[in-house]
């Protein structure tokens, strides 16, 4: 059963200083559950194994996952050679926000099963959202030599990549990913994120600008096309950008909190502090109390000066 569709990393430019630091978010997993060969349970001769296995599978569907943790441990303990048992009491260990035990599993299914793709590139999921980039990178080129066409372990490795500073290699990850599919927007931004880190602005404001075109809604990447022609003081281009952003997502405090600087930096001092009181404001009503004292603390500092 398909739980979700998998996802790549999406990464997001810093927004106070506008500086190209960036953050992973919205790694997902691959949720397709495995289902275990009743030949092999056969083979063994015990129904309890398969009547545990299944009884977790439904379990997990239904979003027991203690239960299914429960029964999946059992159909091992009567059969240890089945791999889908292993891997889908990982899913169910992860929805319990069990990383480690989930880790641990996936390792176990890797053992009995040197090629599973899915499990390395889970396994590697796991390992970046623990800030363990390099077994992350390890398990994401795993996958891409058993499966050279797995776009999102090109862009997950390349997204790793980028959290060692590796950022010519985060490149050609996303060049990978483009070369096989060059209408997948996340590829265009993210290789856009890794030119703003290093500092090519123009050449990250292209691969913005194509993101958009395939992704019209893909209001982050308004957001950091602005930052980038804010770095290059084009501040018209920069402010219409922030406006795009934000027409798409109103609740965006970072583009307000942008806009407002690159505001004041072209003359419209006015307009800037509404926007940056405004940016404050949503931060506190969204619980980003640190990035609303460092707009409070800027707003001191310009009306010192």
């Amino acid at each position: 059963m398909q739980v979700s569709k998998k996802a790549a990393i999406i990464l997001i430019l810093g927004v106070i200083a506008c500086s190209p630091k960036a953050n992973a978010t919205d790694v997902s997993f691959n949720t397709q559950l495995k289902s275990e060969s009743i030949l092999k349970l056969a083979q063994v001769n015990s129904q309890d194994a398969e009547k545990y296995f299944d009884s977790g599978k439904k379990r997990l569907e239904r979003g027991d996952y203690q239960g299914a943790i429960i029964d999946f441990t059992k159909a091992i303990e009567i059969y240890p050679k089945g791999s889908a048992a292993y891997y889908n009491r990982a899913m169910a260990r992860n929805q319990l926000q069990d990383h480690r035990g989930a880790i641990t599993d996936f390792t176990k299914v890797i053992q009995i099963n040197s090629k599973d793709s899915e499990a390395y590139y889970n396994r590697g999921v796991l390992r970046a959202n623990l800030k363990d980039y390099q077994g992350a990178i390890a398990d994401y080129t795993k996958v891409i030599q058993i499966n050279p066409q797995y776009i999102e372990a090109y862009l997950n490795r390349g997204s790793a990549r980028n959290q060692l500073q590796d950022y010519h290699g985060a490149i050609t990850d996303f060049n990978q990913v483009i070369q096989i599919n060059p209408k997948i927007a996340i590829s265009y931004y993210n290789r856009g994120i890794t030119r703003a880190r290093l500092k090519d602005y123009q050449r990250a404001i292209i691969d913005f600008t194509k993101a958009i075109q395939i992704n019209p809604k893909l209001y982050t990447a308004y957001y950091n096309r602005g930052v980038a022609r804010r770095q290059l003081k084009d501040w018209k281009a920069a402010i219409a950008d922030f406006n795009k952003a934000i027409e798409i997502n109103p609740n965006y405090a970072d583009a307000y909190s942008n806009r407002g600087m690159v505001r004041g930096f072209s003359g419209d001092e006015t307009g800037g502090m509404t926007d940056l009181k405004k940016a404050i404001y949503m931060y506190q009503q969204q619980g980003e109390t640190a990035k609303a004292q460092k707009l409070l603390e800027f707003i001191e500092i310009v009306r010192s000066k």
